[in-house]
């Protein structure tokens, strides 16, 4: 049971994700969180003040009781998005809540990467306790691991240069550590290691006074390629390239089950990681990440999982693995019934917990009959690479967690977020931890109208009425929603592009004017004003797409004219408007994200690679493209710099084709565009880490000057 008191209002400006404060006065106790996978549930307890020091039981009070409870206590929450958290009412008398069920997942391996990469300590505290407060207690704890494998390694004899090899940079450790990839933007300093390490240490401590489970990470069965060399007996076979990755940077070598050093390696590296930093006995390893197995034959995909797990229990006999789901869903067409058994089996029942961490859209476990006896916690995904763009899937949200626990001999043990990147579409995420703390569904349109109340202090019906419509158009994407965001506005330009949305765009078109219309009233929220710079970022995309029919129109009938007044307003209007709209808050600003990089270095020399990692990750993902806008962002300095550079370069040369009577050849504009990516990643251009401007302003002149012709547009239906 986690013990939770509320002590009136929270404090002004206290915002989770863009106030260094402290959120609600909150405190929290634990009275018990014994790891047991039989529970059904979790409790947490809201006392008075008064009663803080107080550990009996509250019992039952009835439903109404805990309803408005648990109102008082979300209210209280602090927002992502940079808000004001109302002042709450007074409380009623003590209640007991209960999760349902017993766990609450929070991250991906991936956010470690495109979220967490250049946090300090200071950011970890306000995440870890709006965590707590979300009732989050099951979470990865993943930093300083690489410190830990040096010393393994080195104790192995590998040297330090082929260490150094082996470790990608920063930006991209999180799939070094899934084995697709190394050395990529590397070496790793010994300064990150270090300070990785202390980050670790605070980080766990401060979860676990908080009563959550810390996942440590353990070892998959992937070897630098110094192993071969210091063991040339060693049975190690090498995977595939990893996503258009060659084996310059790919192609890892995966040991064999039944080859000895696999449980030597990974047992002394479990026992050295827990000497350092204690254990709750939950481990995370995943083999086949987006990689093909060597065999598809179920007696070696048994003997695969088997042998992780023995390497878990050899340095704790307590292990419990926690797998990532995802490889199942990924590519179904390897991993068929048997495939699936034969690795989820090669671990006694009740030893594995699954992620089904895209359950939202592809859940895994109907067509495996609940992972055939493994528990499992049901995910909600959301996010890829951290992009930007209003998505949400929330008739499914509202449905899925239910019906996986009526699923015939359901082995459902909790719920779970787990986006690859966080900072967006705050609204699914306050559902989905809401939904952790009910027995049936909610009414969504009533739910909310509460949340605009709660996200902005006070009830205003023009913001409801917006949050109505976004909640039925880019929130509700229906059957299987892969949102990658592949708007135009983020992809290398093309003459054959999808511009095709899952929603009506004059949905959004309205909601932008009725916040705009809010202004008077919510302006000083700052919740309100990024909510506006989000929607107002969206209508500008659907307006790019708008632009860019318009483009591929005009050239395709060979009318120059109207090219040149599609692409000018695009390239010499929209975008730069779009750009001054994102520089007014600082949570869209490329300059936060770079000096976020250079401020985790200890030298220059550090600082420029980390800020040519944050600069790849966001852009080419590789050293050729190899993920070309995967982690795609929307940010005042990146839409101007970079992608406007490349609409500017893609209608020059459309302009020239007509103007020539030549064809316009693709691949001669990315040869041509990919000078133009590659010289951002790799430029000195320093941007603001304060925003400019004023979001209402913009958003209104934006507003006036595009919103006629949009809904004019947008009458037909989707786009």
């Amino acid at each position: 049971m986690i013990q939770l008191a509320l002590s009136g209002a929270a404090q002004p400006g206290s915002s989770h994700s863009d106030n260094p404060q402290r959120g609600a006065k909150t405190y929290l106790r634990t009275a018990s969180s014994d790891l047991d996978t039989d529970a059904e549930g979790d409790d947490f307890e809201l006392l008075d003040q008064s009663e803080l020091n107080q550990l009996d039981p509250a019992g039952s009070r009835g439903e109404s009781w805990k309803e408005e409870a648990l109102h008082t206590y979300l209210d209280c929450l602090p927002q992502r998005g940079a808000g004001v958290p109302p002042t709450p009412p007074p409380h009623p008398p003590p209640v007991l809540l209960s999760l349902c069920p017993r766990y609450r997942y929070y991250q991906n391996v991936c956010t470690q990467s495109y979220s967490y990469v250049w946090w300090d300590w200071e950011r970890w505290e306000r995440e870890i306790d709006w965590m707590a407060l979300s009732g989050i207690n099951l979470a990865l704890a993943f930093l300083g691991q690489e410190l830990v494998w040096q010393r393994v390694y080195l104790s192995l004899g590998l040297n330090q240069s082929e260490i150094d090899a082996y470790f990608t940079g920063p930006a991209f450790l999180a799939w070094n550590r899934l084995g697709n990839l190394h050395g990529w933007a590397g070496p790793l300093p010994r300064s990150w290691h270090l300070k990785q390490l202390y980050l670790q240490y605070r980080v766990v401590e401060r979860m676990r006074s908080l009563g959550m489970l810390t996942v440590l990470p353990a070892f998959a069965g992937h070897v630098p390629p110094g192993v071969l060399r210091v063991f040339p007996r060693v049975n190690a076979t090498r995977l595939g390239g990893w996503s258009h990755f060659d084996c310059t940077y790919s192609c890892s070598y995966l040991l064999d089950p039944e080859d000895p050093m696999f449980q030597v390696i990974g047992t002394l590296f479990l026992k050295e990681l827990i000497k350092e930093f204690g254990t709750d006995h939950i481990y995370s390893a995943d083999t086949f990440n987006e990689m093909s197995p060597l065999s598809s034959d179920p007696a070696y995909l048994s003997r695969v999982s088997n042998a992780v797990f023995r390497s878990m229990t050899g340095a704790d006999p307590e292990a419990l693995w926690l797998m990532q789901g995802w490889l199942f869903q990924h590519q179904p067409d390897f991993w068929q019934p048997a495939q699936v058994r034969a690795l989820l089996h090669g671990v006694p029942l009740g030893r594995m917990i699954v992620l089904d961490l895209f359950a939202e859209s592809k859940p895994v476990y109907p067509w495996t009959e609940s992972f055939y006896g493994q528990p499992f916690i049901w995910c909600m995904l959301h996010n890829f690479g951290g992009n930007h763009g209003l998505f949400g899937t929330v008739e499914s949200l509202n449905r899925g967690p239910f019906e996986a626990r009526r699923f015939p001999n359901s082995t459902m043990v909790g719920t779970g977020l787990a986006p690859e990147g966080i900072e967006q579409n705050d609204v699914v995420y306050e559902l989905m931890n809401e939904l952790g703390w009910r027995h049936e569904p909610l009414d969504l349109p009533a739910w909310v109208s509460r949340y605009a109340q709660r996200r902005y202090g006070a009830a205003n019906a023009a913001a409801s009425s917006a949050w109505l419509l976004l909640l039925r158009s880019p929130y509700n994407c229906t059957g299987v929603c892969v949102n990658h965001n592949r708007s135009p506005l983020v992809r290398r330009p093309s003459l054959h592009m999808d511009t095709q949305l899952w929603y009506n765009a004059s949905d959004v078109y309205e909601a932008w004017r009725l916040l705009l219309s809010a202004g008077a009233a919510l302006g000083s929220s700052l919740t309100y004003r990024y909510d506006l710079v989000d929607v107002t970022r969206q209508a500008v995309q659907q307006l790019v797409a708008d632009y860019y029919l318009s483009i591929r129109g005009a050239f395709q009938s060979r009318a120059l004219p109207e090219l040149l007044t599609a692409g000018g307003v695009l390239v010499y209007d929209l975008l730069p408007e779009l750009d001054s709209l994102l520089s007014s808050h600082r949570l869209f600003l490329l300059g936060r994200w770079l000096e976020s990089a250079r401020a985790a270095a200890t030298s220059d020399r550090e600082a420029e690679l980390y800020e040519m990692n944050a600069r790849n990750q966001l852009t080419l993902w590789g050293p050729s493209g190899n993920i070309l806008d995967y982690a795609n962002k929307q940010l005042g300095g990146l839409v101007l710099d970079y992608y406007g550079v490349r609409w500017s370069l893609f209608v020059s040369l459309l302009v020239e084709s007509l103007n020539s009577g030549s064809p316009f050849h693709q691949e001669h504009f990315n040869q041509a565009v990919f000078q133009v990516e590659r010289g951002f990643i790799y430029n000195k251009k320093r941007y603001p880490t304060a925003p400019v401007g004023d979001t209402l302003e913009i958003s209104r002149k934006l507003f006036l000057k595009y919103y006629p012709g949009a809904m004019k547009r947008s009458r037909a239906g989707p786009a």
